[in-house]
């Protein structure tokens, strides 16, 4: 842990453990950055081209994934 403060751990924020959706959806985005790029139509296109939708079953929109990081706390 950093000897400087403020220091946050992000656990520190959650109240919840991660649900399978948002575990799955973490580690895509982690593939999408490693391999895609970073832009947001990078996200959505990555998303999409692998499959993995919105929680409703729907393809991503730029709006839709703006829309889920807020409601994630992202």
């Amino acid at each position: 842990m950093p000897d400087t403060w403020p220091y946050l751990a992000p656990h520190q924020t959650r109240d919840h453990q991660p649900t399978p959706y948002e575990v799955k959806l973490a580690r895509t985005l982690e593939d999408i950055f490693t391999k895609d790029g970073h832009e947001l139509t990078d996200v959505v296109d990555g998303l999409n081209s692998r499959q993995l939708h919105t929680p409703t079953g729907e393809p991503w929109t730029e709006e839709s994934f703006r829309a889920e990081m807020h409601r994630l706390g992202a």
